[in-house]
């Protein structure tokens, strides 16, 4: 039998700009992530080609732009991402937001960079 899983023993990341993640489960065929994000961080724009995720708000209010929507999700509220669906989440509030990143397969290893013609900066 497993043991119980939390925050306090999972394996921990840094990522972005001030933001937290933690492996509550990392297996082969599925990938479950608490992550925390503070207000006014932003992950980069991308894909995954195999992963389906689904982003569950566990505290706070989270913004999710996919496939060129917009998407505001409240505390309780929940979202699917298919593969090959362009996205992005943002934390546009004052406050930390905490969710769970569902992937299936893992998304690590899977993720491709997304650059749309308003993020280039021709400048020279």
């Amino acid at each position: 039998m497993r043991s119980a899983i939390s925050r306090a023993i999972a394996d921990h990341y840094a990522w972005g700009d001030g933001c937290d993640g933690w492996h509550l489960v990392r297996s082969s065929g599925l990938s479950v992530i608490e992550e925390r994000m503070p207000a006014g961080a932003a992950e980069t724009r991308h894909m995954h080609q195999h992963a389906r995720q689904f982003f569950y708000v566990l505290e706070g209010c989270l913004t999710i732009e996919h496939d060129g929507s917009l998407a505001t999700l409240q505390t309780g509220e929940g979202l699917e991402v298919s593969p090959g669906v362009v996205h992005e989440v943002r934390n546009r509030s004052a406050e930390v937001v905490r969710f769970l990143v569902v992937s299936q397969p893992p998304s690590h290893g899977d993720r491709q960079t997304v650059v749309q013609d308003h993020d280039r900066d021709d400048r020279t």
